[in-house]
């Protein structure tokens, strides 16, 4: 177990020493912690020796320019100019939230950046303004659309952030993949197996091998057997918005997370693509109003009449519950990820 601010501490000076600005050293460090004190164990400081290793490939900028290419009083087109996604992310969505306190709403598509850590904390940045938060990433191809043994998009994550009153926000934040990679990396780090529909061989059949991307598999849409058109449309939706819309690279030619890999040689676009809206609850109805009947919604629904030995869930329940938890008794690491940090610590002369 270790507490937030150590694992606060420690990220933020790996960031410095890779050569981060003060201020976006804070930024990616806070983003990055989110994942770990939500719960979403795969996105947090697991992921931190990724970045390190990116960067010493030269393909992480750790002082870039973000800025505006192209906009309209409610939209914006970001280039993140190579930089860490955990950095140019929060900085994009800053821009749709101030777009939409002027006109209503705004909606910001990004190229040239990287991974940016889990997408409901950028969604979740609306709910103090009252606003309702959009965050979409387009990622590693890992995935085969269905029918195809092709790999070809990446988890490509929806998030929605929705403010209430009384009760607990609304907060989707899904994969549009049956699991995330990163759920296969844990359970790589733990020896266990995946569960059936998860993941296909080679020649598309059914496996449970965690490790079986690295066999030439792939990771499956949402939907399983019967409905993986569904996700298949969703994530290519996620490609399209972040990417196509952006100038990013998409589909098959988004660089791969891993250092050992390299980028496709005939890239169609910069860097990976996110996509981000804001929208003013009062530009609808009265936000007083609105958050009252969120409140009868998530109540209603909470209470609902639930299987023997179960009950209903809110989206954003779960990591609401991470977060109290871990932020009172500590964040539990395994131990092959205590052992990748510890060997930040020798590189960098810091003390986890």
């Amino acid at each position: 177990m270790y507490t937030y601010q150590r694992l606060f501490d420690f990220a933020q000076k790996i960031f410095l020493s890779m050569g981060c600005p003060d201020e976006d050293a804070l930024l990616a460090t806070e983003t990055l912690l989110s994942a770990d004190v939500r719960g979403v164990d795969s996105h947090g400081v697991a992921r931190l020796v990724g970045y390190v290793r990116l960067w010493e490939a030269g393909r992480i900028n750790p002082t870039p320019h973000v800025r505006i290419v192209h906009e309209t009083p409610s939209t914006a087109t970001v280039d993140g100019d190579g930089g860490l996604g955990l950095v140019v992310a929060p900085k994009a969505m800053q821009i749709a939230l101030e777009k939409a306190k002027n006109v209503g709403s705004g909606w910001v598509s990004v190229k040239n950046s990287n991974h940016y850590g889990i997408a409901g904390y950028h969604a979740m940045k609306a709910l103090a303004h009252d606003m309702i938060g959009i965050a979409m990433t387009n990622a590693s191809p890992l995935v085969a659309p269905t029918h195809s043994l092709e790999r070809l998009l990446g988890t490509n994550p929806i998030a929605v952030a929705i403010p209430a009153g009384e009760q607990p926000p609304f907060v989707s934040d899904l994969a549009t993949t049956t699991a995330a990679n990163g759920k296969l990396e844990m359970l790589q780090r733990k020896n266990l197996q995946a569960p059936l529909g998860w993941i296909q061989a080679a020649d598309g059949s059914a496996s449970t091998n965690p490790n079986e991307l690295k066999a030439g598999g792939a990771l499956l849409p949402l939907g399983g057997d019967t409905g993986s058109h569904k996700g298949y449309a969703l994530g290519a939706i996620v490609d399209i918005f972040s990417a196509v819309l952006s100038g990013a690279n998409y589909g098959p030619w988004v660089p791969p997370f891993v250092s050992f890999l390299a980028p496709p040689a005939d890239p169609v676009g910069d860097g990976i693509g996110h996509f981000f809206g804001a929208m003013r609850v009062d530009a609808f109805r009265p936000a007083a109003d609105f958050k009252q009947h969120m409140d009868t919604w998530i109540t209603r629904f909470r209470n609902s009449k639930a299987k023997e030995g179960q009950h209903v869930l809110i989206p954003g329940d779960p990591e609401r519950i991470f977060t109290e938890q871990r932020m009172k008794d500590g964040i539990p690491l395994l131990p092959p990820v205590v052992k990748d940090l510890e060997g930040l610590c020798e590189k960098f002369g810091v003390v986890l």
